[in-house]
Protein backbone atom coordinates (compact mmCIF):
# COMPACT_ATOMS: atom_id res chain seq x y z
CA UNK A 1 0.00 0.00 0.00
CA UNK A 2 1.61 3.18 -0.91
CA UNK A 3 2.34 5.74 2.21
CA UNK A 4 1.32 8.92 1.95
CA UNK A 5 2.90 12.10 3.42
CA UNK A 6 1.45 13.11 6.88
CA UNK A 7 1.06 16.67 9.08
CA UNK A 8 4.80 16.93 10.94
CA UNK A 9 5.27 17.97 14.29
CA UNK A 10 3.41 17.22 17.38
CA UNK A 11 0.10 16.61 18.05
CA UNK A 12 -1.94 17.30 21.15
CA UNK A 13 -1.40 14.91 23.75
CA UNK A 14 -4.15 13.23 25.64
CA UNK A 15 -7.69 11.88 24.58
CA UNK A 16 -10.69 14.51 24.04
CA UNK A 17 -13.84 14.32 24.24
CA UNK A 18 -16.07 17.65 23.76
CA UNK A 19 -19.07 16.29 24.99
CA UNK A 20 -17.81 16.57 28.43
CA UNK A 21 -16.77 20.52 27.68
CA UNK A 22 -18.21 22.84 30.32
CA UNK A 23 -21.06 25.19 28.91
CA UNK A 24 -21.01 28.91 29.56
CA UNK A 25 -24.12 30.72 30.56
CA UNK A 26 -26.98 31.05 27.93
CA UNK A 27 -28.20 34.22 26.23
CA UNK A 28 -31.81 35.07 25.99
CA UNK A 29 -33.93 34.59 22.25
CA UNK A 30 -36.83 34.85 20.91
CA UNK A 31 -39.38 31.57 21.46
CA UNK A 32 -38.86 28.58 19.07
CA UNK A 33 -41.64 28.37 15.84
CA UNK A 34 -44.30 26.64 17.07
CA UNK A 35 -44.32 23.05 15.72
CA UNK A 36 -46.05 22.66 11.97
CA UNK A 37 -47.76 19.46 10.48
CA UNK A 38 -45.72 17.31 7.79
CA UNK A 39 -47.39 17.44 4.80
CA UNK A 40 -47.59 13.42 5.10
CA UNK A 41 -49.60 13.82 8.28
CA UNK A 42 -53.19 15.06 9.50
CA UNK A 43 -53.43 17.97 11.04
CA UNK A 44 -53.90 18.19 14.66
CA UNK A 45 -54.19 21.42 16.90
CA UNK A 46 -50.98 21.39 18.82
CA UNK A 47 -50.98 21.15 22.47
CA UNK A 48 -50.73 23.91 25.00
CA UNK A 49 -46.68 24.49 25.70
CA UNK A 50 -45.53 23.69 29.14
CA UNK A 51 -43.58 25.59 30.94
CA UNK A 52 -40.33 24.74 30.77
CA UNK A 53 -38.90 21.88 32.86
CA UNK A 54 -35.48 20.54 33.94
CA UNK A 55 -34.68 17.54 32.91
CA UNK A 56 -33.02 15.06 35.50
CA UNK A 57 -29.33 15.95 35.99
CA UNK A 58 -26.22 15.11 37.78
CA UNK A 59 -24.81 16.55 40.24
CA UNK A 60 -23.11 19.59 39.00
CA UNK A 61 -19.58 18.61 38.87
CA UNK A 62 -20.57 15.77 36.85
CA UNK A 63 -19.16 15.78 32.91
CA UNK A 64 -22.16 16.90 30.26
CA UNK A 65 -22.47 13.72 28.80
CA UNK A 66 -23.60 12.23 31.64
CA UNK A 67 -26.67 14.70 31.92
CA UNK A 68 -30.07 12.90 31.94
CA UNK A 69 -28.74 9.47 33.18
CA UNK A 70 -31.17 8.12 36.02
CA UNK A 71 -29.65 7.25 39.48
CA UNK A 72 -30.97 3.77 38.83
CA UNK A 73 -27.37 3.69 36.35
CA UNK A 74 -25.34 5.63 38.18
CA UNK A 75 -22.78 2.61 38.35
CA UNK A 76 -22.85 2.37 34.53
CA UNK A 77 -19.49 2.63 32.97
CA UNK A 78 -20.77 3.38 29.66
CA UNK A 79 -18.98 6.77 28.29
CA UNK A 80 -18.26 8.59 25.25
CA UNK A 81 -15.41 6.65 23.00
CA UNK A 82 -12.33 8.93 23.18
CA UNK A 83 -10.47 9.84 19.51
CA UNK A 84 -7.63 8.45 18.90
CA UNK A 85 -5.97 12.00 17.56
CA UNK A 86 -2.80 11.23 16.78
CA UNK A 87 -1.40 9.98 13.70
CA UNK A 88 -2.28 6.43 11.98
CA UNK A 89 0.30 5.14 9.52
CA UNK A 90 -1.74 4.18 6.03
CA UNK A 91 0.14 0.90 6.61
CA UNK A 92 -1.13 0.37 9.95
CA UNK A 93 -4.79 1.11 8.48
CA UNK A 94 -6.58 -3.07 8.40
CA UNK A 95 -8.84 -2.82 5.18
CA UNK A 96 -8.78 -6.09 4.75
CA UNK A 97 -10.94 -6.31 7.18
CA UNK A 98 -13.72 -4.43 5.55
CA UNK A 99 -16.25 -6.30 3.40
CA UNK A 100 -18.00 -4.46 0.69
CA UNK A 101 -20.47 -5.50 -2.28
CA UNK A 102 -18.84 -7.02 -5.33
CA UNK A 103 -17.54 -4.62 -7.74
CA UNK A 104 -16.78 -2.33 -4.95
CA UNK A 105 -13.24 -1.57 -3.70
CA UNK A 106 -11.65 0.81 -0.59
CA UNK A 107 -8.32 2.18 -0.66
CA UNK A 108 -6.85 4.56 1.75
CA UNK A 109 -6.50 7.82 -0.08
CA UNK A 110 -4.54 9.89 2.59
CA UNK A 111 -3.75 9.38 5.93
CA UNK A 112 -2.26 11.11 8.81
CA UNK A 113 -5.18 14.03 9.63
CA UNK A 114 -6.24 12.87 12.90
CA UNK A 115 -9.37 13.78 13.83
CA UNK A 116 -10.60 14.53 10.59
CA UNK A 117 -14.50 15.31 9.96
CA UNK A 118 -16.52 16.43 7.14
CA UNK A 119 -15.18 17.63 3.67
CA UNK A 120 -15.28 20.16 1.33
CA UNK A 121 -13.38 20.60 -2.00
CA UNK A 122 -12.29 23.32 -4.21
CA UNK A 123 -12.06 23.85 -7.68
CA UNK A 124 -8.71 23.24 -7.86
CA UNK A 125 -9.22 20.04 -6.27
CA UNK A 126 -7.83 20.48 -2.45
CA UNK A 127 -9.78 19.23 0.20
CA UNK A 128 -10.45 20.94 3.55
CA UNK A 129 -12.07 19.24 6.93
CA UNK A 130 -12.44 19.95 9.81
CA UNK A 131 -11.92 18.29 13.27
CA UNK A 132 -14.30 18.50 16.90
CA UNK A 133 -11.48 18.21 19.82
CA UNK A 134 -8.17 18.80 18.14
CA UNK A 135 -9.71 22.14 16.62
CA UNK A 136 -8.30 21.97 13.71
CA UNK A 137 -8.97 22.76 9.53
CA UNK A 138 -6.51 21.11 7.14
CA UNK A 139 -5.85 21.28 3.15
CA UNK A 140 -5.26 18.11 1.46
CA UNK A 141 -3.14 18.38 -1.91
CA UNK A 142 -3.76 15.40 -4.08
CA UNK A 143 -0.03 15.25 -6.21
CA UNK A 144 -1.27 11.98 -8.19
CA UNK A 145 0.51 8.87 -6.67
CA UNK A 146 0.56 10.70 -2.94
CA UNK A 147 -1.47 12.90 -1.20
CA UNK A 148 -0.25 16.11 0.95
CA UNK A 149 -1.64 18.05 4.04
CA UNK A 150 -1.29 21.50 6.29
CA UNK A 151 -2.95 22.95 8.84
CA UNK A 152 -5.06 25.87 7.57
CA UNK A 153 -5.75 27.15 11.38
CA UNK A 154 -5.77 25.44 14.62
CA UNK A 155 -6.97 26.08 18.07
CA UNK A 156 -10.48 26.68 17.15
CA UNK A 157 -13.59 25.42 19.36
CA UNK A 158 -14.90 22.49 17.24
CA UNK A 159 -14.45 23.90 13.60
CA UNK A 160 -16.02 22.76 10.23
CA UNK A 161 -15.83 23.91 6.92
CA UNK A 162 -17.58 24.44 3.62
CA UNK A 163 -16.02 25.56 -0.04
CA UNK A 164 -18.37 28.42 -1.89
CA UNK A 165 -17.12 30.36 -4.96
CA UNK A 166 -13.09 30.38 -3.91
CA UNK A 167 -13.55 31.01 -0.30
CA UNK A 168 -13.03 28.48 2.53
CA UNK A 169 -15.71 28.99 4.90
CA UNK A 170 -14.79 28.03 8.69
CA UNK A 171 -17.37 28.11 11.62
CA UNK A 172 -16.49 27.02 14.88
CA UNK A 173 -19.01 27.03 18.04
CA UNK A 174 -18.20 31.00 18.79
CA UNK A 175 -16.06 32.27 15.26
CA UNK A 176 -16.64 32.43 11.82
CA UNK A 177 -14.08 32.69 9.34
CA UNK A 178 -14.18 33.04 5.09
CA UNK A 179 -10.63 32.91 3.29
CA UNK A 180 -11.28 34.37 -0.04
CA UNK A 181 -8.66 32.87 -2.42
CA UNK A 182 -7.19 29.99 -0.21
CA UNK A 183 -6.65 27.74 -2.69
CA UNK A 184 -4.07 29.77 -4.35
CA UNK A 185 -2.80 32.02 -1.18
CA UNK A 186 -2.33 29.83 0.70
CA UNK A 187 -1.39 32.34 3.61
CA UNK A 188 -4.32 34.54 3.02
CA UNK A 189 -5.54 36.45 6.53
CA UNK A 190 -9.25 35.23 6.81
CA UNK A 191 -12.14 37.75 6.89
CA UNK A 192 -14.15 37.20 10.52
CA UNK A 193 -18.13 37.15 9.92
CA UNK A 194 -18.56 36.26 13.61
CA UNK A 195 -20.71 39.30 14.40
CA UNK A 196 -23.03 38.52 11.52
CA UNK A 197 -23.89 35.27 12.54
CA UNK A 198 -24.94 35.70 16.18
CA UNK A 199 -23.59 32.48 17.14
CA UNK A 200 -25.44 31.19 20.32
CA UNK A 201 -22.47 29.56 23.40
CA UNK A 202 -23.71 26.72 24.94
CA UNK A 203 -21.04 24.11 23.67
CA UNK A 204 -23.35 20.86 24.42
CA UNK A 205 -24.17 18.99 20.75
CA UNK A 206 -23.35 23.18 18.70
CA UNK A 207 -20.72 21.52 17.15
CA UNK A 208 -21.26 22.41 13.54
CA UNK A 209 -21.52 20.69 9.96
CA UNK A 210 -21.75 23.36 6.90
CA UNK A 211 -23.03 22.68 3.40
CA UNK A 212 -23.91 25.10 0.99
CA UNK A 213 -27.66 24.35 -0.85
CA UNK A 214 -28.87 24.37 -4.24
CA UNK A 215 -30.10 27.82 -3.32
CA UNK A 216 -26.88 29.60 -2.51
CA UNK A 217 -27.47 29.65 0.94
CA UNK A 218 -25.27 28.45 4.26
CA UNK A 219 -27.14 25.73 6.18
CA UNK A 220 -25.92 25.04 9.63
CA UNK A 221 -27.28 23.27 12.64
CA UNK A 222 -27.38 24.09 16.51
CA UNK A 223 -27.87 21.62 18.35
CA UNK A 224 -29.65 20.61 21.47
CA UNK A 225 -27.10 22.06 24.96
CA UNK A 226 -28.55 18.96 26.56
CA UNK A 227 -28.84 14.99 26.56
CA UNK A 228 -32.81 15.78 26.95
CA UNK A 229 -33.94 19.27 28.37
CA UNK A 230 -36.20 21.85 27.28
CA UNK A 231 -33.59 24.24 25.71
CA UNK A 232 -32.59 27.32 27.79
CA UNK A 233 -33.35 30.00 24.86
CA UNK A 234 -34.78 29.41 21.15
CA UNK A 235 -31.82 29.54 19.56
CA UNK A 236 -30.99 25.71 19.85
CA UNK A 237 -32.29 22.39 18.64
CA UNK A 238 -32.32 24.04 14.87
CA UNK A 239 -31.44 23.96 11.45
CA UNK A 240 -30.71 27.51 10.03
CA UNK A 241 -29.60 29.00 6.51
CA UNK A 242 -28.04 32.29 5.62
CA UNK A 243 -26.78 34.21 3.25
CA UNK A 244 -23.19 33.85 2.55
CA UNK A 245 -22.79 37.10 4.06
CA UNK A 246 -24.19 35.98 7.58
CA UNK A 247 -27.41 37.74 6.59
CA UNK A 248 -31.25 36.47 5.96
CA UNK A 249 -31.34 34.18 8.88
CA UNK A 250 -33.99 31.83 8.53
CA UNK A 251 -35.27 28.67 11.06
CA UNK A 252 -36.39 26.20 8.87
CA UNK A 253 -36.61 23.31 11.40
CA UNK A 254 -36.99 22.75 15.06
CA UNK A 255 -37.44 19.79 17.34
CA UNK A 256 -33.51 18.49 15.71
CA UNK A 257 -31.50 17.35 18.80
CA UNK A 258 -28.43 16.51 17.05
CA UNK A 259 -28.11 16.20 12.91
CA UNK A 260 -24.59 15.60 11.64
CA UNK A 261 -25.65 15.60 8.18
CA UNK A 262 -27.64 16.44 5.46
CA UNK A 263 -27.83 16.44 1.77
CA UNK A 264 -30.49 17.31 -1.13
CA UNK A 265 -32.50 15.16 -2.34
CA UNK A 266 -31.10 15.16 -6.45
CA UNK A 267 -35.14 15.47 -7.58
CA UNK A 268 -37.42 17.13 -5.11
CA UNK A 269 -34.30 19.19 -3.94
CA UNK A 270 -35.96 18.77 -0.10
CA UNK A 271 -33.36 18.75 2.51
CA UNK A 272 -32.86 15.60 4.32
CA UNK A 273 -30.71 15.35 7.34
CA UNK A 274 -29.49 12.78 10.02
CA UNK A 275 -30.32 13.91 13.99
CA UNK A 276 -28.96 11.15 16.71
CA UNK A 277 -31.66 10.00 19.51
CA UNK A 278 -31.09 10.62 23.18
CA UNK A 279 -29.11 8.48 25.76
CA UNK A 280 -29.54 7.07 28.89
CA UNK A 281 -32.98 5.09 27.68
CA UNK A 282 -31.37 1.99 27.94
CA UNK A 283 -29.52 -0.15 24.56
CA UNK A 284 -32.73 -0.14 22.49
CA UNK A 285 -33.65 3.34 21.84
CA UNK A 286 -34.51 5.80 21.17
CA UNK A 287 -33.32 5.33 18.03
CA UNK A 288 -31.33 7.67 15.42
CA UNK A 289 -33.22 9.38 12.68
CA UNK A 290 -33.87 9.95 8.88
CA UNK A 291 -35.35 12.76 8.77
CA UNK A 292 -36.91 14.55 5.82
CA UNK A 293 -37.61 18.56 5.67
CA UNK A 294 -40.85 19.24 3.06
CA UNK A 295 -41.30 22.58 4.03
CA UNK A 296 -39.79 25.28 6.31
CA UNK A 297 -40.61 25.50 9.77
CA UNK A 298 -41.07 21.62 10.39
CA UNK A 299 -41.22 20.07 13.84
CA UNK A 300 -39.05 16.97 14.62
CA UNK A 301 -39.84 16.39 17.73
CA UNK A 302 -37.36 17.22 20.37
CA UNK A 303 -37.47 17.36 23.33
CA UNK A 304 -40.82 15.85 23.86
CA UNK A 305 -40.61 12.91 21.44
CA UNK A 306 -38.24 10.45 19.77
CA UNK A 307 -37.87 8.42 17.01
CA UNK A 308 -40.94 6.75 14.74
CA UNK A 309 -43.31 8.54 18.19
CA UNK A 310 -41.56 7.46 21.18
CA UNK A 311 -42.92 9.97 23.71
CA UNK A 312 -39.51 11.23 26.35
CA UNK A 313 -40.52 9.61 29.81
CA UNK A 314 -38.81 12.91 31.17
CA UNK A 315 -39.76 16.16 29.27
CA UNK A 316 -43.52 15.76 29.61
CA UNK A 317 -46.14 16.86 27.10
CA UNK A 318 -49.71 15.88 26.39
CA UNK A 319 -50.05 13.91 23.23
CA UNK A 320 -46.14 14.48 22.88
CA UNK A 321 -45.93 13.45 19.26
CA UNK A 322 -49.15 15.20 17.82
CA UNK A 323 -48.15 17.35 14.84
CA UNK A 324 -44.02 16.17 14.83
CA UNK A 325 -42.95 15.84 11.75
CA UNK A 326 -41.90 11.43 11.96
CA UNK A 327 -38.27 10.08 10.52
CA UNK A 328 -38.06 8.93 6.91
CA UNK A 329 -36.45 5.75 8.68
CA UNK A 330 -34.93 5.00 12.07
CA UNK A 331 -31.60 4.03 12.07
CA UNK A 332 -30.74 1.88 15.34
CA UNK A 333 -30.60 2.94 18.35
CA UNK A 334 -27.18 5.26 19.47
CA UNK A 335 -25.67 4.22 15.96
CA UNK A 336 -24.43 7.88 16.07
CA UNK A 337 -25.36 8.14 12.06
CA UNK A 338 -23.37 10.97 10.53
CA UNK A 339 -22.49 11.97 7.03
CA UNK A 340 -25.39 12.05 4.21
CA UNK A 341 -24.81 11.86 0.99
CA UNK A 342 -27.25 10.99 -2.15
CA UNK A 343 -25.83 9.65 -5.04
CA UNK A 344 -25.64 11.34 -8.19
CA UNK A 345 -22.20 9.99 -9.70
CA UNK A 346 -22.01 7.68 -12.87
CA UNK A 347 -18.97 5.39 -11.62
CA UNK A 348 -21.49 3.22 -9.44
CA UNK A 349 -24.28 0.74 -11.08
CA UNK A 350 -27.14 2.01 -11.96
CA UNK A 351 -29.26 0.98 -8.52
CA UNK A 352 -27.24 3.22 -6.74
CA UNK A 353 -29.03 6.88 -8.95
CA UNK A 354 -30.60 8.83 -5.68
CA UNK A 355 -29.69 6.50 -3.32
CA UNK A 356 -28.32 7.56 0.45
CA UNK A 357 -25.31 7.31 1.68
CA UNK A 358 -25.21 7.15 5.54
CA UNK A 359 -22.06 6.91 7.88
CA UNK A 360 -22.31 5.53 10.97
CA UNK A 361 -19.69 6.59 13.69
CA UNK A 362 -20.52 4.16 16.19
CA UNK A 363 -22.23 4.13 19.43
CA UNK A 364 -21.24 4.72 23.29
CA UNK A 365 -24.46 4.86 25.14
CA UNK A 366 -24.96 0.84 24.16
CA UNK A 367 -23.77 -2.51 25.94
CA UNK A 368 -23.41 -3.96 23.12
CA UNK A 369 -21.67 -1.95 19.93
CA UNK A 370 -24.43 -0.41 17.13
CA UNK A 371 -23.46 1.23 13.77
CA UNK A 372 -19.51 1.32 13.01
CA UNK A 373 -20.39 1.04 9.63
CA UNK A 374 -21.74 2.45 6.06
CA UNK A 375 -25.59 1.51 5.05
CA UNK A 376 -27.50 2.55 2.16
CA UNK A 377 -31.30 4.00 2.54
CA UNK A 378 -33.11 3.51 -0.40
CA UNK A 379 -37.17 5.30 -0.65
CA UNK A 380 -38.59 6.94 -3.53
CA UNK A 381 -38.34 11.04 -3.50
CA UNK A 382 -41.43 11.36 -0.76
CA UNK A 383 -39.09 8.94 1.40
CA UNK A 384 -41.80 6.05 0.82
CA UNK A 385 -40.88 2.68 1.48
CA UNK A 386 -37.17 3.25 2.98
CA UNK A 387 -34.91 0.28 2.72
CA UNK A 388 -31.74 0.30 4.91
CA UNK A 389 -28.98 -2.17 3.61
CA UNK A 390 -25.05 -2.38 4.83
CA UNK A 391 -23.05 -1.21 2.54
CA UNK A 392 -19.30 -1.62 4.55
CA UNK A 393 -18.70 -3.49 7.61
CA UNK A 394 -15.38 -4.46 9.41
CA UNK A 395 -14.75 -0.98 11.28
CA UNK A 396 -16.10 -3.23 14.42
CA UNK A 397 -15.72 -6.37 15.64
CA UNK A 398 -18.90 -7.81 17.14
CA UNK A 399 -17.86 -11.22 18.62
CA UNK A 400 -15.51 -8.85 20.76
CA UNK A 401 -17.87 -5.77 21.27
CA UNK A 402 -14.39 -3.83 19.27
CA UNK A 403 -13.38 -1.51 16.65
CA UNK A 404 -11.29 0.36 15.10
CA UNK A 405 -12.49 2.99 13.17
CA UNK A 406 -15.30 5.38 12.54
CA UNK A 407 -16.50 6.32 9.70
CA UNK A 408 -18.01 9.87 9.41
CA UNK A 409 -18.24 12.21 6.47
CA UNK A 410 -18.58 11.49 2.48
CA UNK A 411 -17.60 13.41 -0.40
CA UNK A 412 -18.38 12.48 -3.77
CA UNK A 413 -15.73 13.35 -6.51
CA UNK A 414 -15.70 14.18 -10.01
CA UNK A 415 -15.31 11.02 -11.48
CA UNK A 416 -17.90 8.97 -9.41
CA UNK A 417 -16.09 7.82 -6.33
CA UNK A 418 -16.69 8.50 -2.73
CA UNK A 419 -14.46 10.01 -0.17
CA UNK A 420 -15.25 8.63 3.43
CA UNK A 421 -13.15 10.22 6.13
CA UNK A 422 -12.71 7.97 9.47
CA UNK A 423 -12.23 10.23 12.46
CA UNK A 424 -10.49 7.80 14.52
CA UNK A 425 -7.96 6.90 12.21
CA UNK A 426 -7.54 10.49 10.85
CA UNK A 427 -7.68 8.95 7.18
CA UNK A 428 -9.61 9.16 4.08
CA UNK A 429 -10.49 6.26 2.27
CA UNK A 430 -11.65 5.66 -1.77
CA UNK A 431 -14.58 3.90 -2.62
CA UNK A 432 -14.49 2.87 -6.37
CA UNK A 433 -16.52 0.72 -9.16
CA UNK A 434 -15.62 -2.06 -11.45
CA UNK A 435 -17.34 -4.19 -13.04
CA UNK A 436 -14.36 -6.34 -14.11
CA UNK A 437 -13.19 -9.16 -12.62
Amino acid sequence: MTRYTTLAGALLAGLLSACATPEPPATQAATPPAPQVSAAQPAAAPAPAPAPIAAPTPQATAPAWQQGRPASMADSRLAPVAGKNTVTPASDIPLDKLKLPPGFKIEVWSAGTPGIRAMSRGASGKIYAGTRGLGRVYEITDKGKERTSRVVVDKLNQPAVAMHKGSLYVMAIDKVLRYDGIEKNPGVVPVDMTAAFKLPPEQHHNWKYLRFGPDGKLYVPFGAPCNICVPPTGEYAQIRRYNPDGTGMEVIATGVRNTQGFDWHPVTKELWFTDHGRDWLGDDGPEDELNRLSKKGEFFGFPYCHANGVADPDIKKADACQGVTLPVRTMGPHAANMGLQFYTGKMFPPQYKNVAFIARKGSWNRTTKMGYDVVTVRADAKGRNPVMTPFITGFADPAANTFWGRPTYFLQMPDGSLLLSDEQLGAIYRISYSAKK
